[in-house]
C-alpha cells in the first residue's frame, strides 16, 4: 500500500522589498513597471505635501510619491543613491521613492501575518500584513490604499 498524499498547494507570491526611512517594506512584484535610479523632479504647486514632484518616463508624466512622508516617517532628501520604483497602482502609473530596493522575496500566503488589533485603523489601511524574512520584520504594504487615484490628482 502506497501513501500518495498530494502535497498541500500553497499559495505565493513575489513581493519586492525596499527601505523607506530605515524601514523595511514590501509589496507584490506585480505592481512594479520597472526600477530606476534617482531623477530629479519637477514640483507642481499645490500638489499633496509627499508627491515629490514629476518626471518625464519615455513622454509620460509620472508623479513621484515620498513614500516616507505619505507614511509619516518624515520627508525624504532624495540623492544619488535613491531610487524610484515605478509602479502601476489602479491603472495609473505612480513613482515612489526610496532609499534602496533590497530584494525580491517569495513568500507563501499563510506566511503573512496580519497587524496586531490594537494597532491604529490608519495604519492597518496601509499595511496589510507582516512578513518575516530571516528573522527580520517587514510590512507589507496595500498600495491601492497608500496611494489611491484620487489622491495623486493634480
Amino acid at each position: 500500500m502506497s501513501d500518495l498524499a498530494e502535497p498541500k498547494t500553497r499559495l505565493e507570491q513575489e513581493v519586492v522589498a525596499f527601505r523607506v526611512a530605515d524601514q523595511d517594506f514590501c509589496f507584490d512584484i506585480m505592481s512594479v513597471r520597472e526600477i530606476r535610479g534617482w531623477t530629479a523632479t519637477t514640483v507642481l504647486p499645490h500638489a499633496q505635501s509627499y508627491v515629490k514632484g514629476v518626471i518625464n518616463l519615455r513622454g509620460s508624466v509620472v508623479p513621484v510619491v515620498d513614500l516616507s512622508a505619505r507614511l509619516g516617517l518624515g520627508v525624504t532628501d532624495p540623492g544619488p543613491r535613491h531610487v524610484i520604483i515605478i509602479t502601476v497602482v489602479q491603472s495609473q502609473t505612480i513613482g515612489i521613492l526610496a532609499e534602496v530596493v533590497s530584494d525580491i522575496i517569495t513568500v507563501q500566503e499563510d506566511d503573512i501575518q496580519p497587524v496586531p488589533d490594537i494597532v491604529a485603523d490608519t495604519v492597518k489601511s496601509f499595511i496589510s500584513g507582516v512578513v518575516i524574512v530571516n528573522g527580520e520584520m517587514i510590512r507589507k504594504l496595500d498600495l491601492s490604499r497608500v496611494l489611491p487615484a484620487a489622491s495623486v490628482e493634480f
